[in-house]
């Protein structure tokens, strides 16, 4: 109990909201997660250390000075390189298709292995009769010699 009071508790102050405004060093770490290196293959620019994307963490920093909008941000940087700079795709267009088709194809595996699992359960058992174990006898005396 004490344990669940303890979670419950880690739980609320991890979620409560926090007042004050972000830092413009947060605030960069946190656009710059959302951007594919451009150099690197499936590093953020946030974790890359290459030139350009300590050049592109640069500008994003200059931007949010500015004021921009990470929406702005983002647009800009979608319009430079085009969507495929977004670690996360936007949920409409092709993004939906990347999101939608892995959890299609999941749910549609599992169904079909649910329903091949059935039909297998619904299949009489097959038993061996007299006749079967006697000719698989007969095939083992007469490979016998062979081993």
């Amino acid at each position: 109990m004490v344990l669940g009071l303890v979670v419950v508790g880690a739980l609320g102050v991890s979620l409560w909201p926090r007042g004050g405004t972000e830092s413009i060093a947060a605030h960069t770490r946190r656009l710059a997660r959302e951007f594919r290196c451009v150099d690197c293959e499936g590093l953020s620019v946030a974790d890359s250390s290459t030139a350009s994307a300590r050049d592109q963490r640069r500008d994003i920093a200059d931007r949010v000075r500015r004021g921009q909008s990470d929406e702005q941000i983002r647009q800009r940087y979608v319009d430079l390189f085009g969507e495929s700079t977004l670690l996360n795709p936007a949920s409409r267009g092709v993004g939906l298709i990347v999101w939608g088709l892995p959890i299609a194809a999941l749910i549609l595996g599992a169904a079909g292995l649910g329903f091949a699992l059935r039909r297998w359960q619904r299949q009489p058992r097959l038993t061996p009769t007299a006749a079967d174990i006697a000719l698989v006898e007969q095939e083992r005396e007469a490979t016998r010699w062979l081993t």
